[in-house]
């Protein structure tokens, strides 16, 4: 039989959504995959459950219900300062995921470099690779997960197309400041290059840390993708809402994307989305609270275990060195790790080896997801004390 795609062979299936199927089976404690194991809001369930009810269960437009652009449209403005028409600049997908391969197949051509701060979220090395591009990894580094700006500089050239920004970062926590988005900025602009922004995590920061969109600077507007979702913000990962709000020329290409990818995310879904978009300011503050006291919980509980963690500045997520048990689970890889200290305590991890372009290099560190109720945490404690 005639081979299968080649380019298949060059990534493999998602560590994070493979930790979640062991655990599963063992059940274990799921700290891998980051979704909350507390309810939804009540607001946004019932605006859903209203949708359906109301008849918004058949195609949506293409690229998103014209409401929810509109609410997103505003948001944008407010919140990240960023203008957007929400007629030409806004494609709603499904999910952050989709928006960001709709947005490399909508710009990549055959021979781009595309430049990814290592570690990174385990998706984009793909979604370059299924694009046609070549990922180049400038990496970030521990503890303040800080860049180095010559290496940064160096990776830049006449075929990179474009620079993939997480920022709150997964799997580090790290929050881009703004001395640092200025200098990604000014090299962007020298060597006319585009900015692909996820910011799923805009809204989860801690100790006074401050989320700027990079499209919000002087001269990005017209070259930066941003990539945002429900998913996170408003604790509803299955609903796979998000969008990509681009300048028109690039939205256009997008949108083509999307269509054939896709069609559309889900009609009802988008509706309620409107619910989450419009909710006041107290509903972040508490958000930025619950998940603070739980950064803060699981932060002492891993020092009191055996591990070294470093404390994240957004997002929900805290990268741990391993090393001081590594010895006694007898771990001689990092999948290794996880896995044995899944089997030994029941709590699932994801290995440091999925946020690295490398994967065979031992990182000894593993990654919690804190986005749990307190005495699921409270429970980690418990377990994490068998070792």
């Amino acid at each position: 039989m005639k081979d299968l795609s080649r380019i298949t062979e060059t990534f493999t299936e998602s560590v994070i959504r493979e930790m979640t199927r062991i655990s599963d089976s063992l059940d274990g404690l799921n700290l891998s995959q980051g979704f909350p194991d507390f309810d939804s809001p009540e607001e946004i369930k019932s605006a859903a459950i209203q949708a359906i009810k109301d008849n918004w269960n058949q195609y949506p437009v293409t690229f998103g219900e014209p409401e929810l652009r509109e609410a997103i449209s505003v948001k944008a403005r407010q919140y990240n300062g960023i203008m957007c028409n929400p007629a030409t600049d806004i494609t709603v997908t499904c999910g952050a995921t989709e928006a960001m391969i709709a947005s490399m197949k909508a710009i990549i051509n055959p021979g781009d470099e595309i430049i990814i701060f290592e570690p990174f979220y385990e998706n984009y090395g793909p979604d370059g690779i299924l694009s046609g591009a070549t990922p180049r990894y400038v990496k970030l580094h521990p503890p303040r997960w800080e860049i180095d700006e010559n290496e940064l500089e160096k990776a830049f050239n006449n075929k990179t197309k474009a620079i993939v920004i997480n920022t709150p970062n997964n799997p580090t926590g790290k929050v881009f400041s703004e001395k640092e988005l200025l200098f990604i900025a000014s090299l962007c602009q020298k060597w006319d290059v585009y900015a692909i922004t996820d910011e799923i995590y805009e809204h989860i920061l801690y100790d006074q840390s401050k989320h700027i969109s990079i499209a919000s600077l002087e001269g990005m507007d017209k070259r930066t993708i941003t990539i945002n979702s429900l998913s996170k913000t408003y604790s509803v990962t299955g609903w796979r809402v998000g969008w990509a709000i681009a300048s028109p020329k690039m939205t256009s290409r997008i949108r083509k994307v999307h269509d054939f990818l896709t069609v559309g995310a889900p009609t009802p879904l988008q509706h309620a989305g409107i619910a989450a978009l419009n909710f006041k300011q107290e509903y972040y503050r508490s958000l930025q609270e619950k998940y603070l006291a739980s950064r803060n919980f699981l932060y002492k509980v891993l020092e009191g275990n055996g591990f070294n963690p470093i404390k994240p500045m957004g997002a929900y997520y805290m990268i741990a060195d391993a090393s001081g048990i590594i010895k006694s689970l007898q771990a001689e890889s990092d999948m290794d790790l996880s896995i044995k200290l899944l089997k030994k305590t029941g709590v699932a991890t994801v290995p440091g080896l999925s946020f690295y372009s490398s994967k065979t290099q031992f990182t000894k560190t593993i990654r919690f997801a804190f986005c749990k109720k307190p005495e699921t945490l409270q429970k980690v404690d418990e377990l994490l004390k068998r070792i």
